[in-house]
């Protein structure tokens, strides 16, 4: 048996080294590690397929970059990505996950004092930097997929180039003390962590640090841009190996792009040679949705086409449930993936031949002249149409069926809107002060976000007591925020329910809000899941509805760990979510973060108490904490959102929809046909003048 297994190590080894040395980035290594050595910052544009995301950090380990117990950082905008690429990386050198090898995103961490290799979230790294501002265990940071332009990817870019500039210089007291606004000493000693920042801080300031470098890299990127930005830095393109894609057009638009997905995925399944399908959907009821409609259509079908699996895979979902995209299909059964544009970048999903693309995506937007944020679904770019298409070819020769005409094509826009444009700053700019940018609109951004975006988070900070009247981030509670992982409006509302006596019961109501919807009403059983949820309700709101599940399901589990195996203990619990029409996997996530986030607190030396059978003690926290997001109802049934003046409604998931109190605090504003909000509470309206008349006045 041992010999055996040897021998089909040795196969498998041999085979990886194999497919490793037949890809286009293998035959220029050499030059990569010599244009690294030259330049501080390099960008590389490598086509689709080319192996850039696995081989470089490879090729730079190999070339003694590691040296000095020093690691190598590879960023990812989406933590599945950083996920795959780690595990596909550990296999390639032949070790175990975690060692030399890793991954860390929010709330999982696969690495070791050992690791060299590190694959992260671009947010994840932002946060590492709150402990080591100079990045002091990496020799090199490469930025994959930079195209995509996430909020946090733009953030770390500005504050790689300080890092960069701070450590060319010696790290001496007089430079240390004018490092460009990067005042972290103060920020160490006063944010709670004790001697642990500032011994790190000096250590870094005792020696002197090599020149950081910086690899930019995409599929498909600007490089003026980046190269304008980094003063000029070099550019390298790498030639890919990418199948040609054949792409169709619709003769005329389809108004119903959902019945034409459906159509277009059977059309293929019926008269398509073999090949997986991947399928682009704005979110997650859409792809839950495609897949009950999929399900009932195969049902339908003749017994031998019945070979049809959907599959699938959005940001919600656990980082496990995400792997069974890479999972292979059984023998002649073809999978459907069912995506958001989780995958259109990064992930190589094996067996797609097929691409449906409606040309829609759900982005998120704020109004900085309102105060409001929602999600809305709006038509693709060229490059991220160009993107999806592409994931047909990696493996062989494919078909993109685009569900729009191609005049349509034609109007898109080249790229997509930097989501630093269009999006709420209150958590980057807390993250930028705690870093020790005072100056955040002279900040050194890729592009400048909208001035009127930046006041508007700054005044929201200064509500929520994380700024100070001058800017500057507040002690204690500014710098307690900016540790915690959450919305800035989260983290406070830990805060506070520390002094309200309930932090276990606000610890359960943010790691519930963290994720998807907990409750699901399949259209079949619509009468049957309301009544269940029912069950769990709360008079007083959404927030003491999701804790009464949280409980609920923790009680469950409390009777079943004492007598049944791991294995056995999870198999129970989905069994109860179905029971419940609760999504499983929603509230396994939620656990996740809950267990997280309270190592977290316990860090800090929150009071983790609760409040017992007293839930006013708790809606009171809850005015307290959010009370930012409050809105009143008006003659006419409506509400009218305090700090905007809009008017909202109640949006019909919430088991308030029908009872209409007179004054709630939410947490999601969303606009669809209506303007709807969502996660409600009831509270009194003079609580808001009691607990935030820094907000609030008292009524004439």
């Amino acid at each position: 048996m041992e010999s055996k297994f040897s021998a089909n190590g040795c196969k498998k080894r041999k085979r990886i080294e194999e497919q490793r040395k037949s890809l286009p980035i293998a035959s220029v290594e050499k030059l990569l590690v010599q244009r690294v050595h030259s330049n501080d910052t390099l960008i590389i544009v490598g086509d689709t397929g080319s192996g850039k995301t696995t081989q470089i950090p490879q090729f730079l380990f190999n070339a003694g970059f590691c040296r000095d117990g020093r690691a190598i950082g590879v960023t990812q905008p989406r933590r599945v990505a950083a996920v795959t690429v780690a595990k596909r990386v550990a296999e390639e050198c032949g070790v175990e996950l975690g060692q030399k090898v890793g991954y860390s995103i929010r709330f999982e961490d696969e690495t070791s004092s050992s690791t060299r290799i590190k694959y992260m979230t671009d947010g994840l790294l932002l946060r590492e930097a709150l402990l080591d501002p100079y990045l002091s265990r990496y020799s090199v940071i490469i930025v994959d997929e930079a195209h995509e332009r996430t909020v946090n990817t733009d953030v770390l870019l500005g504050f790689l180039k300080k890092v960069q500039r701070a450590r060319s210089r010696s790290l001496n007291d007089s430079v240390m003390s004018n490092t460009e606004n990067m005042n972290v000493n103060s920020m160490m000693l006063e944010n709670g962590n004790g001697g642990k920042n500032d011994s790190s801080f000096k250590r870094c300031q005792g020696r002197k640090l090599p020149p950081l470098k910086l690899i930019i890299m995409s599929a498909s990127l600007d490089a003026r841009l980046f190269s304008e930005y980094f003063g000029g830095a070099r550019a390298v393109h790498v030639q890919g190996r990418q199948y040609p894609v054949d792409i169709f057009y619709l003769y005329k638009p389809d108004p119903d792009y959902l019945e034409a997905i459906l159509i277009t995925i059977f059309q293929i399944h019926l008269e398509e040679s073999p090949g997986d399908i991947l399928t682009f959907l704005t979110g997650q009821e859409e792809i839950e949705s495609m897949e009950n409609l999929v399900k009932d259509k195969i049902q339908k079908l003749p017994e031998g086409r019945r070979n049809l699996v959907t599959i699938p895979i959005y940001s919600a979902l656990p980082s496990e449930q995400q792997l069974r995209v890479f999972a292979p299909a059984p023998p002649g059964i073809r999978k459907v993936i069912l995506a958001t544009n989780i995958a259109e970048t990064s992930l190589t999903i094996p067996g797609i031949k097929y691409v449906i693309d409606p040309g829609l995506v759900k982005a998120r937007t704020y109004d900085p002249s309102k105060g409001m944020e929602s999600l809305i679904i709006i038509p693709t770019s060229k490059e991220q149409a160009l993107q999806r298409s592409g994931r047909a070819g990696r493996e062989g020769p494919g078909k993109c069926f685009r569900l729009y005409p191609e005049i349509t094509f034609d109007k898109l826009e080249d790229s997509t809107k930097p989501e630093i444009k269009r999006c709420n700053l209150s958590n980057v700019i807390l993250q930028l002060k705690a870093l020790g940018v005072d100056d955040i609109i002279g900040f050194d951004f890729l592009e400048k976000p909208p001035r009127q975006a930046i006041i508007r988070s700054l005044e929201q900070l200064l509500l929520l007591r994380a700024l100070t009247d001058d800017g500057k981030l507040s002690n204690p509670i500014g710098h307690q925020m900016a540790r915690l992982p959450l919305d800035p409006m989260y983290s406070k509302a830990l805060i506070v329910a520390g002094q309200f006596n309930c932090l276990e019961e606000m610890l359960i109501t943010v790691s519930m809000l963290s994720v998807e919807s907990i409750f699901y009403s399949p259209r079949e059983k619509l009468e049957e899941a309301r009544a269940k949820m029912k069950c769990f309700s709360s008079p007083e709101g959404d927030h003491l509805t999701l804790i009464n599940v949280y409980r609920s399901a923790e009680e469950f589990l409390s009777k079943k760990t004492l007598t049944f195996s791991k294995e056995k203990v999870e198999k129970s619990l989905r069994k109860w979510c179905k029971e419940n029409f609760i999504n499983s996997r929603s509230l396994r996530h939620a656990r996740d973060v809950h267990s997280q986030i309270r190592g977290h607190v316990e860090q800090m030396s929150l009071p983790l108490q609760s409040c017992g059978e007293d839930m006013l003690q708790f809606r009171r926290c809850l005015a307290a904490s959010f009370f930012l997001n409050a809105a009143t109802k008006q003659p006419d049934g409506t509400y009218r959102d305090c700090a905007s003046g809009e008017a909202v409604q109640i949006h019909p998931s919430s088991v308030l929809f029908r009872k209409k109190p007179d004054c709630v605090i939410f947490n999601e504003f969303i606009q669809t046909n209506h303007k709807y909000i969502r996660n409600l509470t009831r509270i009194d309206r003079l609580w808001l003048t009691e607990l935030a008349p820094h907000c609030y006045a008292l009524p004439n």
